[in-house]
């Protein structure tokens, strides 16, 4: 779970993390209310959505007097704001971070994340600030320092001075480095995040280290321990497809492609989507309905994939284990009652009462074709999909 920027710093400021003073903005008159209460010369009008670049597309912007942090409210508020990691169809600007501006002396970068090779906590620095750390990976790798933290120990002073001696950071900076890295530890550790991004993290006039920018992500699976984060979801800037699925508990990623995939097991939907690439089209999600789903389950998954304007043929793929193919074939067949079947369907069932699935999806006059493995139902789906793309244009 992502969360916005001047959330990220209200958790960061529960730490003891520097951060500039600001507060959110949900309309013109809250940004001028804040504006007022903080009383800088130099402000900042910052766009909230879940999506980096803002900065380039005109969502950051420097101010020095109420009227221009009512005008930039005024423009941003309501907008669509494109940036590249938002893709053409850009997000709805609905809130606002208003914050203090600072001098910086310098940018830097500082991360945390998990490092599923060490399964550890990473932690990743870089001079480069105020770049895209890809783009600096990519081009100018020597300017990134990585190195992981022993669980056993936790965060150590010694890692603060390695940090800060990679950053280029003497004397007292030096010391706040050590001071910073400890409670970006604790605040990563305690709330179960994913990851902590500071870009920019700057050395102000006066020789301080604030952190300008904060992203968060948190470990989904941890949530239930952390309620206070958990009501900081904005619903708003998620797919409204991968909000409903969660309410189902699937695990859904919407895709850009036209084959919708509803398959059991994380590696067998990889592979799923793999052989649909293979053969020439692309997957429209990603959907996997675990070992132990439900008639219900399986329901709402189908109907959550018709959902999707851009699926122009659905394969189902199921190899039973825990997951029975009888149980899958009921909740196909209950959805396509429910809400119809206006694109090719194909299903391989393979596994626990597979002749069972296989019977029920036979006698269920439903226009369904059946595929013997999944090299044979990827074929279909996707000869499916272009023959009707074909019959479309004549």
């Amino acid at each position: 779970m992502n969360v916005h920027e001047y959330q990220a710093k209200a958790v960061l400021r529960s730490f003891a993390v520097p951060v500039p003073q600001g507060d959110a903005a949900f309309s013109v008159e809250d940004a001028l209310k804040v504006a007022a209460e903080l009383g800088a010369q130099t402000l900042v009008v910052k766009a909230q959505i879940h999506a980096g670049g803002r900065g380039k597309a005109g969502g950051v912007k420097l101010v020095h007097s109420l009227g221009e942090v009512g005008k930039e409210a005024a423009r941003l508020l309501g907008s669509i704001l494109v940036t590249h990691q938002t893709g053409p169809q850009g997000k709805q600007v609905n809130r606002l971070y208003i914050e203090e501006g600072s001098t910086i002396q310098r940018e830097l970068y500082l991360s945390l994340l998990v490092d599923r090779e060490s399964s550890r906590v990473a932690l990743v620095g870089s001079v480069a600030g105020g770049m895209d750390i890809e783009e600096v990976a990519r081009t100018q790798p020597a300017k990134i320092v990585t190195f992981s933290i022993d669980p056993a120990t936790g965060i150590m002073p010694h890692h603060g001075r390695r940090l800060a001696q990679s950053l280029g950071l003497r004397g007292d900076l030096a010391k706040q480095t050590e001071t910073l890295v400890s409670r970006l530890y604790d605040a990563f550790t305690a709330k179960d995040m994913s990851l902590l991004e500071i870009n920019p993290l700057v050395v102000t006039g006066t020789d301080q280290l604030i952190c300008l920018d904060a992203k968060m992500a948190f470990d989904d699976n941890a949530l239930y321990r952390h309620p206070e984060i958990a009501a900081l979801r904005d619903l708003s800037e998620e797919d409204a497809k991968e909000v409903e699925a969660s309410k189902y508990d699937l695990n859904y990623v919407a895709l850009d492609g036209t084959i919708g995939c509803m398959v059991n097991g994380a590696g067998l939907a990889m592979a799923t989507m793999d052989i649909i690439k293979l053969y020439g089209e692309a997957p429209a999600n990603f959907l996997d309905v675990g070992g132990g789903a439900t008639q219900e389950k399986v329901a709402a998954a189908f109907k959550i994939i018709t959902a999707d304007p851009k699926v122009k043929g659905i394969l189902v793929n199921i190899f039973g284990g825990i997951m029975r193919c009888d149980v899958i074939a009921e909740g196909v067949v209950a959805a396509v009652s429910d809400v119809g079947l206006r694109v090719p369907l194909v299903v391989r069932l393979e596994g626990t009462n597979v002749e069972r699935g296989k019977e029920i999806i036979a006698t269920s006059n439903l226009n369904v074709t059946a595929a013997d493995d999944l090299d044979d139902a990827a074929q279909k789906i996707v000869n499916a999909v272009r023959a009707a793309a074909q019959s479309g244009v004549r």
